[in-house]
């Protein structure tokens, strides 16, 4: 009998189950995807780039985890307001409470079992294409990968079986203490009315103080580190939801006593109704701007890591390619780049030291890091200046200094860029002239520096010289190399991982921002729609109510987006410290953004008119 009415609860808001059916899916889905990707072993074990971005996705499971818990336990307590009444009839006709709350866990467990179902398939799906995606992007290929992982399924099953208990055991002592009455009368609720005065005027102070304080924590993140982000998450949130209660009826009540605005068209209508309901959205348009902030922070940040890859790598890695005593074969590929800048240097190897001609050091001076011309020229280079001491020597001890000729700073740094890494590291390097080079006994190397037009057009041949170098020296391994292309291949597999877990989140995060705010819309759509029948039947006309629907919704949705893009345009600086030019191409995210928003406006806009308009004849 539980299950039947269970069934039929479902059937009768069946549109606000799938709003909400939605929402978990891809969120189910993309929390599979990211445990697949994180945890398996096949996949992690194949390549060691793919071992440094595991922590990425766990990352963002963990990230994606807390926003789904608050999004079930918010989303489960409205339906649980949209069903009120019919719970109280049950109760009116001689239903226990327990058996009511025995039905919600029915319903909320079936709703979720459907939900995993779903998910997981489409986890599936994503996990397969993704980490396909991933590879190609990487260059490497992985046999034992697997799409469908069960560790991921069990992960999954039990995280979100977890939540979905939760909310029901939370809805059923929420039902447990409201009285039947107050169920029954539920739809005959009214929202007050909140009048300006002192109270609303000190939290109106208090929300902007909160949001000084959590953009001024983010500004300073390199100084505050944890401490920031705790201060920054919790002020800007409080002081969100405050801004939201307290300022934005003001707004509305401004706008509709606007005399002049008020009587243009059907204004007075349109800003009556938002006037009325308002009280009852700022929570709902808070939480939108929070995961807002979260969803096109979330892609942002992601592409911001990317845009930021070759910015970082040239900044610790002077030259595009360093190679010592180069074969035939290296030459060749050498001939086939395009270089703004190659110099050679020939250089002798004793039993100490590393011998450099002082003439030819002169003429074509190596490259030193810009650092005295400010941050953002971070990863620009200049010849070192200076003069250079004959017999110079680097890297000198204390005592040595009494007896050798100390190398200067700069020159030190320019010359260990092009230290032979075969070399026994404790190989001191030392300028001496022309004539003085000749006598000293030993072959005669010599080291090719450059930098191309564009480093990422020859990944083929870095990659290439890397592994003749590793080939030519047996006694090296891939860190001692420490060459430009395994720098960049590093920072762009972190950074790949770091931009596919940004980009779901923020679909996961703006679709759940999608199903609250339509949640809130449709479901008072009903209420609505005597309104607009009573405006129709005194001659209004259909284009003048369809405007009213745009103009009115177009408000509601305009500002948590206002206050979400704020706080990822402030909060992009966070990353400051770690990021040369956290807002490169800030542009880009926050155009997908406005192109997802603007999908779900338009079609919660043709939902609602659905709802409400009556049908022309």
């Amino acid at each position: 009998m539980l299950f039947k009415l269970s069934l039929s609860g479902l059937k009768s808001k069946l549109k606000d189950y799938t709003v909400l059916l939605i929402g978990l899916v891809i969120s189910i889905s993309i929390f599979y995807m990211f445990q697949t990707l994180a945890l398996n072993k096949s996949f992690i074990e194949s390549n060691s780039m793919i071992q440094s971005i595991g922590f990425v996705f766990q990352a963002g499971s963990f990230l994606l985890a807390v926003i789904t818990f608050f999004y079930i336990l918010y989303a489960n307590s409205f339906l649980l307001a949209l069903r009120q009444k019919e719970f109280g009839m049950y109760m009116m006709l001689g239903a226990k409470k327990h058996k009511i709350s025995v039905l919600m866990i029915i319903e909320t467990i079936f709703l979720g079992v459907v939900s995993l179902f779903i998910g997981i398939s489409l986890g599936i799906g994503l996990a397969k294409g993704i980490g396909q995606l991933l590879m190609k992007q990487l260059e490497f290929t992985s046999n034992g990968y697997q799409a469908f992982y069960i560790p991921s399924v069990i992960i999954t099953c039990i995280f979100f079986f977890i939540l979905f208990i939760l909310s029901a055991i939370i809805n059923s002592v929420k039902l447990s203490r409201t009285t039947v009455l107050n169920l029954v009368h539920s739809d005959a609720k009214t929202d007050r009315i909140t009048k300006k005065g002192k109270r609303t005027v000190f939290v109106s102070i208090v929300a902007v103080i909160l949001m000084a304080i959590g953009y001024t924590s983010m500004f300073y993140m390199e100084k505050l580190r944890e401490l920031g982000i705790i201060i920054a998450l919790i002020t800007t949130t409080s002081g969100t939801y405050l801004l939201f209660m307290s300022l934005l009826p003001i707004i509305i009540k401004k706008l509709k006593g606007n005399k002049k605005r008020r009587e243009r068209g059907l204004n007075a209508f349109t800003l009556a109704q938002l006037n009325f309901r308002i009280n009852s959205l700022t929570k709902v348009l808070a939480t939108v701007a929070m995961l807002v902030a979260l969803g096109a922070g979330a892609i942002s940040a992601g592409m911001a890591f990317k845009n930021n890859v070759m910015i970082m790598v040239n900044g610790f890695q002077t030259y595009d390619v360093v190679t010592h005593q180069p074969s035939a074969q290296e030459k060749k590929i050498l001939n086939q780049i395009t270089f703004t800048l190659k110099n050679e240097y020939h250089y002798k190897v004793d039993n100490k030291f590393v011998y450099y001609v002082k003439e030819e050091l002169e003429k074509n001076r190596p490259l030193i890091l810009s650092i005295e011309e400010g941050r953002e020229n971070f990863g620009k280079y200049k010849p070192v200046s200076g003069s250079l001491p004959e017999g110079a020597v680097t890297g000198l001890t204390s005592v040595q200094k009494k007896d050798l000729i100390q190398m200067p700073a700069q020159w030190e740094n320019a010359l260990n860029t092009i230290h032979p890494y075969y070399v026994n590291p404790d190989h001191s390097i030392k300028v001496v002239n022309q004539k003085m080079f000749d006598t000293i006994k030993g072959k005669e190397d010599k080291v090719i520096v450059g930098i191309s037009d564009h480093f990422e057009n020859y990944k083929t041949e870095w990659k290439k010289l890397d592994q003749l170098a590793l080939k030519k020296y047996k006694n090296i391994n891939e860190e001692q190399l420490n060459s430009k292309y395994r720098s960049y291949q590093e920072s762009y597999s972190v950074s790949s991982g770091t931009v596919f877990m940004g980009f779901f989140l923020g679909i996961a995060f703006l679709s759940m921002m999608a199903s609250c705010l339509m949640f809130k819309i449709l479901s008072g759509a009903a209420k609505d729609i005597t309104r607009y029948q009573m405006l129709r039947k005194i001659g209004v006309r259909q284009e003048l109510l369809t405007k009213s629907i745009y103009k009115e919704l177009f408000l509601v949705f305009i500002f948590p987006a206002i206050i979400g893009i704020a706080h990822v345009l402030v909060g992009m600086k966070m990353f400051s410290f770690i990021l040369i030019q956290p807002y490169f191409r800030v542009w880009l995210p926050i155009s997908i953004f406005t192109v997802i928003y603007a999908t779900y406006y338009f079609i919660t806009v043709n939902l609602y008119k659905g709802i409400v308009l009556p049908k022309e004849q």
